[in-house]
Parts: C-alpha cells; structure tokens; sequence
C-alpha cells in the first residue's frame, strides 16, 4: 500500500514506519521538516512539505497521528493554540485536501486520545459511552474526531483511535519518568487512585495495522491495555522493574500551584478498556504491566540485578 502519514516523526510514528517499511509498504510522511524524514523514519520513507506533492500519485491510506504533546507545559492561551492547530487545524486542511482529490484513499486513521471521556473516576469507560466530562482535553478531542469524521463525506472508512499512555523505551510517558525513578524519587501523582489506562508500544502500532487492514472497522476504538491500573499501581510496578523506591508523591496542590489547569489532566484519569478491540478479534501481547515494563526496561533490570 502507498500510506500517507502525519506525525510521522514522533514515536508512534517511527515505530509504524519501521515496520510498514520492512513490510514493502510506500510510505509518505507530511512534515514541517521533510528533510528530516529519511533519517528518523528510515531512508525508503518519503517527506513532503507540501499536501500537493502527491497529487496525482495513488493512495490507500491516510494515518493521521499529528499533534504538538499536550502534557509538556502548562495550557497557557498560547499553548492551548497550539495545541488545536497541531491538531484540529491540521486535521481539517488534510481532509480539505482529501475532498479535491480525485482518487481517494480507503481508509484514514485519525488520532484522538482516552481523555476524550473527561476525568471518568470509576467509571469503566467503552466506546458506546459518550463524554463524561468537559475539561480542554476532552473539548480538543471531541473537536479532533469531528475534524477527522468529515472524510465519511467522502466516502472513506474512518478509525478514531483514542489511545491510552503510550509505553515506550525511548521516548513519551516513560521516557519523562525515568530519571526521577532511577534515582529512587519518583512515586504516585496526588492520592494515586486516579485510573491510568496504558499500552505498550508493540501493542499499539499491531492494533493501528490491524484497523488499516480490517475492512470493517470504523468509528471510536479505545486504544489500551485491558487492565487499566491506578496511577499508584503504575508507580510501584515501575519502581520493582527499576529497583527503586517509588513513595514520595506529587502532591495535589503543588501540581496545581506549577500546572494550572494542566494539573486537572494529571490528577484526573480514565477506566478506560479496549472493548470493541476485543470484540474484532484483536488479541494484547501485554495485558499486565509488570511484564510490559519488564519487556521495555529489561536493560534496567539486568543491570541492577548484575549489581
């Protein structure tokens, strides 16, 4: 298949390229820096700067993963711009693109994320459910998924995929945690009770490949693990893989001394589970999170046991 990509460059990304790559997939990512692309995504990978430069070529699929983090820096004004154009904007002029094409691609894939529920308490969150708050995080990915459902206008096969905390060795969530962990000073967000729905890696680019390739699916998938954990949990599983101590909390009120609005994000969570996943037949090589964070750490591991 010829796939378009966008967010081609971060780690979802990179990850599908690799392996679509070692499948004979033709790949073309969309990028502010096309330059870049052959050297972060792999030298069979095509950049462009510009929508255009594939009119005229056949496509089959469109997966659109772009958008600037949402938890790196406090929503400020300006950051809450940035982070609806990186997503809303860029996903509306994609499928403006789309509707002047006169081949179409089967299928687009489009990104949104778990906080599309709001903060869900104990609630367990499926894809039948609608919203059940209205923070910015569950605004932008309403926003997001309506952007990315005007290509069934078209006539197009669209997948929400609304992903959970990505787990991987070399970047996001863990990525962001490490260093305060290894050194023994990491530990549970607020009370730690709040629900952290998580994927590993593997995980989540076979789930994307299985929605591209299944003719049938279409809509919202929740895309994570099947046993979300509390945020305390997740402290203390990291913490055994490391090694480490992981009991001194962020406390509540510090986090929204630092973060702001953001700290609703952190101190919020989703029970969410992957129930129309499971239904379609697809099958989680990591359902618990000890062995998803042994598999991704086991460097860590041996090196603290050799010690």
């Amino acid at each position: 298949m010829h796939i378009l990509l966008t967010g081609g460059t971060g780690l979802m990304g990179r990850s599908l390229c690799r392996q679509w790559s070692a499948e004979g997939h033709r790949l073309t990512v969309w990028s502010r820096s096309p330059g870049r692309v052959p050297g972060l995504c792999g030298n069979s990978v095509r950049g462009i700067g510009r929508l255009e430069e594939l009119d005229g070529e056949t496509l089959d699929a469109v997966v659109n993963l772009a958008g600037a983090p949402i938890a790196d820096r406090p929503w400020t004004r300006k950051r809450k711009a940035l982070l609806w154009a990186s997503r809303i904007t860029l996903t509306e002029q994609l499928v403006g693109w789309l509707q002047t094409r006169l081949q179409r691609p089967r299928v687009l894939i489009s990104g949104s994320a778990v906080g599309w529920y709001g903060d869900g308490g104990e609630r367990e969150l499926h894809e039948d459910m609608g919203p059940v708050g209205g923070d910015f995080a569950s605004q932008l990915c309403g926003a997001w998924e309506d952007s990315a459902r005007r290509a069934e206008e078209l006539g197009m096969r669209v997948v929400l995929l609304r992903s959970g905390v990505v787990l991987a060795p070399d970047g996001g969530f863990l990525q962001r945690l490490l260093p305060v962990f290894r050194l023994g000073l990491g530990g549970p967000i607020g009370n730690g009770r709040q629900w952290l729905p998580w994927v590993h890696i593997a995980d989540q680019v076979a789930l994307i490949d299985f929605l591209l390739r299944r003719e049938d699916a279409q809509g919202p998938y929740n895309a994570c693990a099947p046993k979300p954990v509390r945020n305390g949990e997740f402290a203390r599983a990291l913490g055994r893989v490391l090694h480490r101590p992981a009991l001194l909390p962020a406390p509540a009120f510090a986090l929204r001394l630092g973060l702001g609005e953001l700290a609703g994000l952190l101190l919020g969570g989703q029970r969410a589970v992957p129930r129309r996943l499971c239904e379609a037949g697809f099958v989680f090589r990591f359902t618990d999170l000890d062995a998803a964070l042994a598999d991704l750490l086991g460097g860590d591991r041996i090196i603290k046991d050799a010690a």
